[in-house]
């Protein structure tokens, strides 16, 4: 049962010959006993509604790429939104201004995530 995830990290083997060795033999019957268990874990964990573009006669590597790349969400609109929030915060006055800078810290943390580094020192203007 170790070997249930090895047809979503590697291809699929060349087809096996009479020179084919003992070891590619074992490789194949592992990766052959492993792509079946996970399509069907796969596909049925997707709901109906959302199975009719998917591609039907696939690898579990082939299928986990195109469901990738039909779901695929843009990092330019979480950073877009985040910098939205992050340059129209202002003090109201309301809480302590511990929590303020908190919360900016928090918009920087996440865009830091997304890979977009800027100094929190910048954002703290004059009115």
């Amino acid at each position: 049962m170790a070997d249930v995830d090895l047809s979503l990290v590697t291809d699929k083997h060349r087809d096996l010959t009479i020179a084919s060795t003992d070891d590619e033999k074992l490789v194949h019957a592992a990766w052959m006993k492993s792509n079946p268990i996970c399509l069907l874990s796969m596909r049925r964990s997707i709901l109906d509604h959302l199975k009719s573009g998917l591609p039907t006669d696939c690898t579990a590597k082939e299928l986990m790429t195109a469901i990738s790349e039909r779901y695929r969400v843009s990092l330019n609109a979480g950073i877009g939104s985040l910098l939205q929030v992050l340059f129209k915060m202002k003090y109201d006055g309301n809480g302590g201004v511990r929590d303020y800078f908190i919360h900016m810290v928090d918009y920087q943390t996440k865009l830091k995530h997304l890979k977009l580094i800027f100094r929190i020192l910048a954002l703290c203007t004059k009115p």
